[in-house]
């Protein structure tokens, strides 16, 4: 069983510059569970913004992989999708990936790097086309909007 969550951000949309989050949790056709959230801290770039996301985020993602694996299902695979590159590459390769810009960023955001490196999720890039979760976090019209609804109800579009 593969275990696939989308989780994205908005970088700085709220009045008082805090950013927003979105996740989308599937098995396959349809989101079981979804969710949209005010970031409780400002953020100073929207891959740092992206980087909260996943960690505020990734607690629902461990305890979700526990809860199916003690119903007794055998989870092959817990991906996360993120649409930000720079945020793939801290996810994946910690501190090492920082640079000048990043190098401010707390270490309490590369908690997931240690989870990737326990197997206990990874974490994939996903094209902004594709985000998913982009339904939880960012206003959409037209079609992005019935694309995404479509595939979070499971409704054949």
């Amino acid at each position: 069983q593969t275990l696939t969550w989308y989780i994205d951000s908005a970088f700085a949309v709220h009045a008082d510059m805090k950013s927003h989050t979105g996740s989308a949790f599937t098995l396959g056709k349809g989101a079981i569970c979804s969710d949209s959230t005010k970031q409780k801290i400002n953020t100073q770039s929207s891959t740092e913004s992206e980087l909260v996301g996943v960690d505020d985020k990734i607690a629902k993602v461990i305890w979700t992989k526990k809860f199916i694996e003690c119903q007794g299902f055998k989870v092959k695979l817990n991906i996360v999708y993120q649409d930000n590159q720079s945020t793939l590459k801290l996810s994946n390769n910690g501190k090492e990936s920082s640079g000048k810009r990043t190098r401010h960023f707390d270490i309490k955001y590369f908690y997931v790097t240690d989870l990737i490196s326990r197997d206990e999720v990874k974490v994939i890039y996903c094209p902004a086309d594709d985000m998913v979760a982009d339904y939880m976090s960012k206003p959409l019209v037209g079609y992005k909007f019935k694309k995404f609804r479509d595939f979070i109800m499971n409704l054949k579009g």
